[in-house]
């Protein structure tokens, strides 16, 4: 389950003050957050990754509090708990997409698990790819490899900040149906936050700010 409760955020004295509405999702249930530039949108996500802490608020994830937690123990959260998938690809370009995975499983203090990396490589059509070096990869291909390595580690919370903007129409429908499937695979809630009107459709639950 995923809660928030009063969130208020504001990086400095001289800029605006964010007031973010509450959510409350169950178990497997997902979030569109729609909204134009500067609203916040990238904010919301950061909290609900407890990279920024809140000014006032809480943050509820699999019942725990992560805005309470010591820097180390939020770490640790993050890593086995959250996964993120960004617009720019983070994943390591002296690596192979194979060695990528494995990576993110090492740093979660996951079990490295041959057949779990086969499989997701399978499901995002990356398998005969797994021994490519990152810059080799089409942008449709690294975007699917991100929500790889947001989803090897088996998170309860996916969330996804502007995965769609620079894809065009195909890679878009893929890329959100990949989301879902590894959503619903994981039994995990998932959040996309983005200004793209095309993924709409894909969600039942759906907020602006």
């Amino acid at each position: 389950m995923i809660s928030t409760k009063g969130l208020r955020f504001k990086y400095n004295q001289n800029q605006q003050l964010f007031n973010f509405p509450d959510i409350n999702l169950s178990a497997s249930e997902n979030l569109l957050v729609l909204g134009k530039s500067g609203v916040g949108k990238t904010t919301f996500l950061h909290l609900l990754a407890g990279l920024i802490k809140p000014q006032s608020g809480n943050i509820t994830i699999c019942q725990t509090e992560i805005n309470k937690l010591s820097a180390q123990k939020l770490d640790k959260f993050r890593g086995q708990q959250i996964g993120l998938v960004f617009q720019k690809n983070h994943a390591i370009r002296s690596l192979t997409v194979l060695e990528n995975l494995k990576s993110r499983l090492y740093f979660s203090k996951n079990q490295i698990q041959t057949s779990v990396i086969e499989d997701v490589l399978k499901d995002l059509d990356l398998l005969e790819l797994q021994d490519r070096n990152i810059n080799e990869l089409s942008v449709g291909q690294l975007q699917r490899l991100g929500i790889g390595m947001a989803v090897i580690h088996n998170p309860k919370l996916i969330l996804a900040d502007e995965p769609t903007s620079s894809l065009d129409d195909e890679n878009c429908s893929a890329v959100i149906e990949l989301l879902f499937k590894q959503a619903q695979k994981n039994n995990s809630n998932l959040i996309v936050i983005t200004h793209d009107n095309r993924v709409k459709p894909y969600f039942q639950n759906a907020m602006t700010l």
